[in-house]
């Protein structure tokens, strides 16, 4: 049903990757988001919360550059109070890189666009010579044509699989690496659209999807069986079923054993095209319709 629109959906559809470690660790942790670009002016479509934790990067980083800039000469008790004035400790972030996939050759600036209210942004990519999407998208132009029941899909970066990191012993940094995979794989996720999401006066600004956006996935393009663009995955949301079951007795694996179980179902919230729309609009931002 969707093998043609992931085909081509795909091609603007890109990858943000994070790796990041906590003050005084080793150990790397992984990260990934998603977004698409809308023409080839270098303007992309993502979550507000994802260009939120874009920024984030910059200010953890130039704190950690500030405690290594002034920790050089200094012991080890007056690193830990240098460490604690700068508000650095073992349970937060402490260095966090962010690579953009695919996008284009090379980025000197990023502009950021934020919708007040709901859970969408711009990005401007500035600095390129060359885009590296072949195509752009085709928003749908008829909004009422999407009602509940219809089958939708979403494209985006749940499972970061990339390894072309490391932390250099050197500069005790993270760094990119031109070693190792530099790619994750893309994850498609279809749904029913089952409601629309509406604020207190009843303007629809989203949508709900029977089935979960995965980690991962936010910023991505939710598009139908022609791969026209009707919203973005925002988040998940899980509401309790009431099926719950405790202390049931069971034989598992030869063995009685007694259980608990609360179940929950988990639907995606997307943002509706309705609202993207408009806000490319009022940003100036070109894109197709149809």
């Amino acid at each position: 049903m969707f093998v043609n629109a992931i085909q081509e959906v795909a091609e603007f559809t890109r990858a943000i990757h994070s790796i990041s470690r906590n003050f005084g660790s080793t150990q790397i942790q992984k990260g990934s988001a998603t977004l698409f670009f809308v023409n080839q002016k270098g303007y992309a479509l993502t979550c507000k919360h994802v260009a939120e934790w874009i920024t984030q990067a910059d200010q953890v980083n130039h704190r950690y550059a500030n405690f290594q800039s002034q920790s050089k000469d200094l012991g080890g008790g007056q690193r830990n109070a240098l460490a604690k004035k700068l508000g650095l400790n073992a349970d937060q972030t402490g260095e966090m890189r962010i690579t953009f996939v695919d996008c284009v050759d090379k980025i000197s600036a990023l502009k950021f666009h934020l919708h007040p209210i709901y859970d969408l942004a711009l990005i401007k990519f500035e600095g390129y010579d060359k885009t590296l999407f072949p195509n752009t998208p085709i928003f749908i132009k008829d909004e009422s044509s999407i009602q509940p029941g219809a089958m939708l899909c979403r494209l985006g970066f749940p499972f970061p699989e990339f390894s072309n990191f490391a932390l250099d012993q050197n500069s005790q940094t993270l760094i990119w690496t031109t070693e190792g995979n530099a790619r994750s794989p893309r994850f498609p996720i279809e749904g029913m659209l089952t409601r629309f999401l509406g604020d207190k006066a009843g303007v629809i600004h989203g949508m709900e999807l029977s089935t979960p956006g995965l980690r991962g996935q936010s910023g991505g393009p939710l598009f139908d069986a022609q791969g026209r663009i009707v919203g973005m995955q925002s988040r998940t949301k899980h509401l309790h079923l009431g099926f719950d079951i405790e202390e049931k007795a069971i034989i598992a694996h030869g063995k009685a054993k007694k259980v608990n179980d609360y179940a929950f179902i988990h639907l995606g919230e997307c943002v509706h095209v309705s609202l993207i729309k408009e806000f490319m609009t009022l940003h100036g931002v070109s894109f197709r319709t149809e």
